[in-house]
């Protein structure tokens, strides 16, 4: 069973200032919901128990999101919110279902990774990065956790790319499919931002892992590879060397929403979904458009 699930969220959302000033960029909206939420409901769904956020300096308003406000449910209260009160109870992790842990300096996805080491312990855990908004009818890391109840080993979410764009992301290269279904594969080669020329596939991993504890030895060595940070797909690369590592094709879309038209897109696609607002929203679309148009 995948317990815990390890979030990095230190990083400074530069691509969103000045919004993101003063506020953690995982903090930011889609709806009414802040993006960091999202990705606790998909992790929450897949029966994830124990949430590890690995933060940085001024992103205590991440932790205060998954605390109980005492003055502000005391005014709900008062005024007979009862619907509020209650969606704030369902969000709210139960007590000790989170700890927060700090990388005092941006040294990368696997350091952040590494940062929560002792918290994970000797187990297989997740990992889900938080700029990447999952949408699906069931979430990606229960179609992770589907296929690691097959498999086992390390398993990383896919999906394909432009061939032209794989100097953009980690990309794998695919073996063997799992008993028979396309959706899993055995994973033959893991290169970061490789050149269309030197890339194995246009599959690249999307921001969804589950991952063995060996990760942790291999990241502790701290070598620093591209954009001279210490990368989790390098230290994935060496642990594949000992332990099998699979793909899971996810059946979805994913939104970057660490790009401005990824987070403007998540809103609309977010927007439309919700039966209370749809309607409105696509007479608004639509009104938009046809004055775009003019």
């Amino acid at each position: 069973m995948i317990r815990k699930a390890v979030l990095p969220v230190a990083g400074l959302g530069t691509r969103f200032l000045p919004a993101t000033k003063a506020i953690p960029k995982e903090m930011l909206t889609i709806v009414d919901r802040p993006v960091i939420q999202y990705v606790v409901d998909e992790a929450r769904e897949a029966g994830i128990e124990h949430f590890i956020f690995v933060n940085g300096r001024n992103k205590g308003a991440i932790e205060d999101h998954f605390d109980i406000q005492v003055e502000l449910e005391a005014t709900l209260r008062e005024r007979g919110k009862t619907k509020e009160l209650e969606e704030l109870a369902r969000d709210l992790p139960a007590p000790g279902e989170t700890s927060f842990t700090r990388q005092q300096a941006p040294l990368g996805l696997g350091h952040a990774v590494w940062c929560a080491r002792d918290l994970v312990g000797n187990e297989p855990f997740a990992v889900l990065l938080p700029d990447m908004i999952m949408q699906a009818k069931t979430g990606c890391m229960a179609q992770l956790i589907e296929t690691y109840s097959q498999t086992g080993g390390n398993i990383i979410a896919i999906e394909e790319c432009d061939p032209a764009q794989t100097g953009s992301y980690g990309i794998v290269g695919k073996g063997e499919s799992i008993d028979g279904d396309d959706a899993a594969f055995r994973i033959t080669a893991m290169v970061e931002k490789p050149k269309p020329a030197d890339a194995p596939s246009n599959l690249y991993i999307s921001g969804r892992y589950i991952l063995q504890p060996e990760i942790f030895s291999l990241l502790g060595r701290h070598e620093k590879g591209a954009g001279n940070e210490i990368q989790l797909t390098d230290a994935m690369i060496a642990l594949s060397e000992t332990q099998p590592f699979f793909g899971r094709r996810f059946n979805g879309r994913t939104f970057d929403c660490g790009s401005k038209i990824g987070f403007l897109a998540a809103n609309v696609a977010y927007g439309l979904a919700r039966s209370e607002l749809s309607d409105a929203f696509k007479a608004e679309i639509s009104s938009l458009l046809n004055d775009a148009g003019r």
